[in-house]
């Protein structure tokens, strides 16, 4: 019979895989000196940007990341930390985190990925700055829109100016 501390560590573990697998994008965050109530109001906040926040003893996490590829991020897992998975959007999950830094000083951003691509602290925080997608998209389509009303409005010009004279 397994010792329960055993089979949790081995839960965890596999929970870190399967979230990994689903996940677009991990940053690995250092919490030391951040209350519960507060780590509490960052998780709500994450979920709300379709992210969640995973705490985890460090050997767990690195048996995990290691076995899932993420090497790289292995030697940010020391000391209290824990692992934001993102779901979708990252720009609107590092803006959440970045909000969080600026409230609370001991709150570190370690490392992180981003599809396949390595991403360091000042990678989120220029993630952070960026528009969201939706106002992304917007901008594409007045971009697109734009020669389209400038020829509308040019030969809707020349008509008035027929129509004045």
């Amino acid at each position: 019979m397994k010792k329960i501390g055993l089979i949790f560590k081995e839960t965890s573990e596999n929970r870190i895989k399967d979230t990994l697998k689903e996940s677009g994008a991990c940053v690995v965050i250092k919490y030391s000196g951040v209350s519960g109530p507060d780590l509490s109001r960052l998780r709500q906040d994450l979920k709300k940007s379709h992210a969640s926040f995973f705490a985890v003893k460090n050997s767990v996490a690195r048996r995990a990341l290691k076995s899932a590829g993420h090497e790289s991020l292995l030697a940010s897992v020391d000391g209290p930390c824990g692992l934001v998975f993102v779901k979708e959007d990252p720009v609107i999950t590092s803006k959440v985190l970045c909000d969080f830094r600026k409230e609370h000083e001991k709150f570190i951003l370690e490392s992180g990925f981003l599809k396949d691509k390595d991403i360091t602290r000042g990678d989120i925080e220029s993630m952070a700055r960026l528009p969201s997608i939706g106002i992304l998209r917007a901008q594409l389509v007045m971009a697109l829109n734009a020669p389209i009303s400038g020829l509308v409005i040019s030969l809707s010009q020349i008509i008035r100016k027929f129509v004045y004279c």
